[in-house]
C-alpha cells in the first residue's frame, strides 16, 4: 500500500478515535479548530515545563521528584535526564515537598537559580522556594527554601501573600536597569509582581514588598488565571498566562473554551499595566487568545515560556505542554510553536524555522486536523 494511502486510512482512525476518545469511558469531542498550528513535538512528557537554552543545549526543568532535569541537542530532543534540583526533599515544609512543581530556572552572572513550588492542589498553604548551582544539570545544588510564604510561614501576613497564592513563579529583568523581578499567583488574587534582592535570594524589602497585582479577574467568582511568564520583544514586554482549567478532568470535561489556553497581553513598562489586543486590562479580565486547543488532537496547551530568537533561530520560541486526545489526557507533553509579531501582536506559527523531524505517527495526526470531515 503506498505511504500516502497508509497514512490516509490511519488518519480516519485516528480521526474516529480523536472524536471519540473515551476517558473514563465517556465519549467527548475536541475541539477541531484550525486557527492555531498543531504544535511542534518535543517528544518528551512534561507539565508545566521550564527550558534554559545554554551552551549549545537545551535544559528542562519540570515538577516531579526532586525536580529532575533533563537536557537535549534540540527541542525536539532526544531529551536524557541529567540529574535533579535537589539532592532530596526541600526544606520548604509544606504539602508536595519530595514532588515540587512549576520551576522556573535562570542563568545570572554565570549562577543558576531554580524557583519552585512547594504546595498541595487547590491549597493556598504555598511557597515559592530557590535553590542556586554553578551548574545547571544536577549536582551541586544548594536549597535556600521559601522566599514568599502564602497562609503561613514568615511574612504570610504580608501583603499580597494575604490574598495571592504562592506558586508558579516565573522571572523577568528589566531590559534598561537589569532589576531582577518575579511574577507568582494562580486563581485568588491574580498574578503579582514583586521585585528581588540583587543575590535573587529574596524579596526586596520584604517587610514591604513593592508588589504590582498584573493579571486579575474581578467580575468572576472562579479566577483560573495562572502560569505567569514575562518576555521581551523590543518595544513591549508581554505577560503571558494560562487561562482556564489545566487537566485532572476525572472523566469529564469543561465546556468548550474553559479548558487552558494561552494568553497574553503587553506593555511598554514591566510593571504595568498590560493591556490585550482590544485595549481591556488584564487586571479587569483582559488577555489575548495566542494559543488554544486545536485540530482535534491538541487539547489545553499552558504551562508556558518563551525562548528570545538568535542567530541560529530568529523567531522567539513559545513552548508549553498540552495534552494528546489521541492518547489520553492523563499525561502532559512538551510542544512549542515559532512567534511572529504583527504591530507589535504575537501569534503562532509552526513554519518560521527549521522544522524538528516528522515522525510517520505525527504525518498521520497532522492529517486528521485536515481531514477530519471525512470522519464525520
Amino acid at each position: 500500500m503506498p505511504m500516502w494511502t497508509s497514512l490516509l486510512v490511519l488518519s480516519c482512525i485516528l480521526c474516529a478515535w480523536t472524536a471519540n476518545a473515551t476517558p473514563a469511558g465517556k465519549q467527548f469531542v475536541f475541539p477541531s479548530t484550525t486557527k492555531y498550528p498543531l504544535p511542534n513535538q518535543g517528544n518528551v512528557r512534561a507539565h508545566d515545563p521550564n527550558i534554559v537554552a545554554y551552551n549549545n543545549a537545551f535544559y528542562m526543568y519540570k515538577g516531579g521528584v526532586h525536580l529532575p532535569i533533563h537536557k537535549a541537542p534540540a527541542l525536539d530532543g532526544p531529551w536524557e535526564m541529567v540529574g535533579t534540583v535537589l539532592d532530596g526533599p526541600s526544606i520548604v515544609e509544606k504539602g508536595n515537598s519530595n514532588r515540587p512543581w512549576a520551576p522556573t530556572t535562570i542563568e545570572r552572572s554565570g549562577r543558576f537559580y531554580c524557583f519552585y513550588t512547594v504546595s498541595s492542589r487547590s491549597d493556598r498553604d504555598s511557597a515559592i522556594g530557590v535553590a542556586s548551582s554553578d551548574n545547571p544539570e544536577g549536582g551541586g545544588w544548594k536549597d535556600h527554601g521559601a522566599l514568599i510564604n502564602t497562609q503561613t510561614g514568615p511574612r504570610a501576613d504580608v501583603w499580597p501573600y494575604t490574598v495571592s497564592n504562592a506558586i508558579d513563579a516565573s522571572y523577568i529583568e528589566d531590559q534598561d536597569t537589569h532589576k531582577p523581578y518575579l511574577l507568582f499567583g494562580s486563581f485568588w488574587h491574580g498574578i503579582f509582581q514583586v521585585p528581588l534582592a540583587d543575590d535573587l535570594l529574596s524579596v526586596e524589602d520584604e517587610d514591604h514588598p513593592d508588589a504590582k497585582n498584573l493579571v486579575y479577574l474581578p467580575k468572576r467568582k472562579r479566577k483560573p488565571d495562572e502560569g505567569s511568564f514575562m518576555s521581551y520583544h523590543e518595544p513591549y514586554y508581554y505577560l503571558w498566562f494560562s487561562h482556564g482549567k489545566c487537566c485532572h478532568f476525572d472523566g469529564d470535561l469543561p465546556k468548550a473554551g474553559q479548558e487552558y489556553s494561552i494568553r497574553v497581553g503587553r506593555s511598554r513598562n514591566m510593571r504595568g499595566p498590560f493591556v490585550d489586543k482590544d485595549g481591556v486590562k488584564l487586571t479587569e479580565g483582559g488577555g489575548s487568545v495566542i494559543y488554544g486547543s486545536n485540530h482535534g488532537v491538541t487539547y489545553a496547551p499552558g504551562g508556558l515560556g518563551v525562548l528570545p530568537g538568535n542567530s541560529s533561530v530568529p523567531s522567539d520560541i513559545l513552548y508549553y505542554h498540552y495534552l494528546n486526545a489521541s492518547i489520553n489526557l492523563d499525561e502532559a507533553y512538551l510542544g512549542y510553536s515559532y512567534l511572529s509579531y504583527e504591530d507589535g501582536w504575537p501569534s503562532t506559527t509552526s513554519n518560521t524555522s527549521p522544522q524538528p523531524r516528522l515522525s510517520y505517527h505525527l504525518l498521520a495526526v497532522l492529517l486528521t486536523g485536515t481531514l477530519l470531515w471525512l470522519c464525520s
